[in-house]
């Protein structure tokens, strides 16, 4: 297969970014004291609130003691156990734990939290995923933490749409990442700091009759030797203003976050990507006490030059919280570049909060020897059922049914999905 670097290279990241930046304007407009916290404008009173730990009590008859202050210090737990399929074939065993927390005084410092959420089958397949995001004491810094071993088959299908969805190949390896960001706030709900990103495959193959390198048109990691590695440094801009990121009532977000990797870090190649994400929170009732909400986030996602390894290109489901794609199977498109968009609605069935649905819509467009960005969409929707399981953290059981163009299936989240 002839090999065009340069096929489906486009000219127009800068201008998108700045577009992107002049949309999220509002996300950093406000002109405050330096030392105040920006605080969210709408907060829960879990006190009329019911969850799955309420109905327990009720029916083991405890009771809890009466007229307890809390400090705010408190660690909420979630945990939930459940089998699913898993990429490339099989199901495995998944537990999903989730700690809300807070390491200040609620009235100024944010809910930090921790998930773990490790899965097997017993068998040639097991991941031990932690991921953090951890708000010190008044907010003064911001911890971001990724950490995961993973044995992790799944399909691919080339770069953007060279290959239709029957046509996938199967790929194996071992992964471990390290991400860790610590950014400072520099002025009301913006930080700013660098991190150390490390990502290493091991042991890859393809489980297919096709060779990687003679199945996609791309040149580099697709020889599938023994390793790739991936080494650099970050530099990150955060604005947050949501007072819980695990089920948000309200607030914005935004994410930038620029890669290096040269190889004096050990990586391979010397490359670099930009991933830009925001969000919006917007709620259609002043009801402190229902959930009445709809949810907006995009992501650009883009390498610099042409020798980013074929596995560490911009690929839906694997965003920094591998949460999006609701309707596709994991890497399911992968290009040098990616945008993405998705919108939900959020609605509590019961007036306690403890029955929910939701509603939504993603839009995928990237580049490839086949497809151009922004004339190429494609399109998942689904509507999915929520459970609140602690009403003290926010934390729901998501239950999800999405559907895509040859695809369709279930998803289980502790948390909502962004």
């Amino acid at each position: 297969m002839t090999h065009n670097n340069n096929e489906y290279l486009f000219d127009f990241r800068l201008p998108l970014l700045l577009i992107l930046l002049l949309c999220s304007e509002k996300f950093i407009y406000a002109q405050r004291p330096a030392n105040e916290i920006e605080t969210t404008k709408h907060l829960a009173d879990t006190s009329k609130q019911r969850d799955l730990i309420d109905i327990g009590k009720e029916i083991l008859n405890i009771r809890p003691p009466q007229k307890v202050k809390s400090t705010g210090k408190k660690v909420y737990f979630s945990f939930l156990p459940f089998s699913t399929n898993v990429p490339g074939g099989g199901h495995a065993l998944i537990t999903s734990t989730t700690a809300g927390f807070y390491l200040g005084d609620r009235s100024n410092t944010y809910m930090s939290k921790m998930t773990f959420t490790p899965y097997t089958n017993f068998g040639k397949r097991f991941g031990l995923p932690i991921r953090s995001y951890i708000w010190l004491k008044e907010n003064s810094w911001v911890i971001d933490g990724d950490i995961r071993l993973l044995k992790y088959p799944h399909e691919t299908w080339g770069i953007g749409k060279e290959h239709q969805g029957d046509q996938q190949i199967n790929l194996d390896y071992t992964y471990f990442r390290l991400y860790q960001h610590a950014l400072k706030r520099i002025h009301g709900g913006l930080f700013m700091g660098i991190g150390y990103d490390l990502d290493y495959r091991m042991n890859i193959k393809s489980t297919s009759d096709t060779k990687l390198e003679d199945y996609t048109s791309y040149p580099y990691g697709t020889d599938l030797r023994d390793n790739t590695t991936s080494s650099g440094v970050s530099f990150n801009l955060i604005y947050d203003t949501r007072a819980n990121s695990i089920n948000t009532w309200s607030g914005n977000y935004a994410n930038l976050q620029f890669r290096v990797n040269p190889t004096f870090l050990g990586s391979d190649q010397n490359w670099k990507s930009l991933f830009f994400e925001v969000r919006r929170y917007h709620r259609l009732t002043q009801d402190r006490n229902r959930q009445n909400m709809i949810a907006v986030r995009s992501f650009f996602w883009t390498v610099f030059n042409s020798k980013a390894p074929y596995l560490d290109l911009p690929n839906l489901g694997w965003d920094p919280y591998n949460s999006s794609g609701r309707g596709f199977p994991v890497s399911r498109f992968r290009g040098k570049s990616l945008y993405y968009l998705e919108t939900e609605y959020r609605r509590d069935i019961t007036r306690d909060g403890l029955f929910g649905f939701v509603a939504f819509m993603n839009f995928t467009t990237l580049n490839g020897p086949k497809n151009a960005m922004f004339e190429d969409w494609n399109i998942g929707t689904g509507a999915g059922a929520r459970i609140k399981f602690n009403k003290n953290s926010g934390t729901n059981i998501g239950i999800d049914y999405g559907i895509s163009k040859n695809h369709r299936g279930v998803r289980l989240t502790l948390g909502e999905v962004f």
